[in-house]
């Protein structure tokens, strides 16, 4: 994927290959500027390649795919319209009687802990209350694929945690298949079936490492050696890319 600007040519991925299989939760971590949002905005339509093809459901993506979800890193809420009005919309542009869809949109803000705010407005919620409701957003008309673009990057570290407990658990309720972009290797292994690790720009997958780990993965996941195993290759391959520095692990 290379972007042109006047006579400026900026290449943002290689050629690669990545597979994704249905019902899988897949993490892309990499370094800032490797691809990763590019490739998700190629898998959703919203850009289109430069070289080579996307296929969603065995289907190539020529043109925006509707029947996703997708959440960026901060939510996109209007801010007149209440929760369950802002959560009811993505059924409104679709066509779907609302009707149909509140006791299910009822049912989602229960689950993330925002039954009794579903009447308030985006301004009396907290930053991570109002990324809540755009996960619950997204999801409403059960879409077979949900994108997700760093969307715990803006909270503080507690409410980052609760989050990814309470994505986990909707994921394992409503199986669909989740791409998930994050900075985060913590994040990233706790959540994955597998974690794509990128190179530098221009991006590239570099590695996949599969996290055979139980679920659910709550708040003593970190200290199962399979999550110890999978954050220190990730780390060792950035190391070795230069990506970060400072020296590598103390061996005993």
């Amino acid at each position: 994927m290379t972007y042109n600007r006047g006579a400026k040519s900026t290449q943002a991925l290689q050629e690669t290959s990545l597979t994704i299989r249905k019902g899988e939760f897949v993490s892309i971590v990499g370094p800032s500027g490797c691809g990763k949002s590019t490739l998700l905005k190629m898998v959703s339509g919203l850009l289109r390649p430069t070289s080579g093809t996307i296929t969603v459901d065995q289907k190539v993506v020529q043109a925006p795919v509707t029947d996703l979800g997708i959440v960026f890193q901060s939510p996109v809420l209007l801010e007149w319209r209440t929760v369950l009005q802002n959560v009811l919309m993505q059924v409104e542009l679709r066509g779907y009687p609302k009707s149909a869809y509140h006791d299910r949109a009822v049912e989602l803000l229960t689950a993330v802990g925002l039954r009794d705010f579903k009447d308030q407005y985006p301004h009396e919620l907290s930053g991570g209350m109002r990324q809540r409701a755009s996960i619950v957003r997204a999801l409403i008309h059960d879409p077979p694929l949900l994108l997700m673009d760093e969307p715990f990057g803006a909270l503080d570290a507690l409410t980052r945690e609760q989050m990814r407990i309470d994505l986990e658990n909707l994921w394992m309720s409503r199986p669909m298949t989740v791409v998930f972009v994050t900075h985060s290797l913590d994040e990233a292994v706790l959540l994955s079936d597998r974690v794509v690790v990128m190179s530098p720009r221009p991006g590239r997958v570099e590695q996949i490492i599969n996290v055979d780990m139980e679920r659910p993965r709550g708040l003593g996941a970190r200290a199962n050696p399979v999550f110890e195993a999978a954050t220190r290759t990730i780390t060792e391959i950035f190391l070795s890319r230069g990506v970060l520095q400072g020296g590598g692990f103390a061996r005993h």
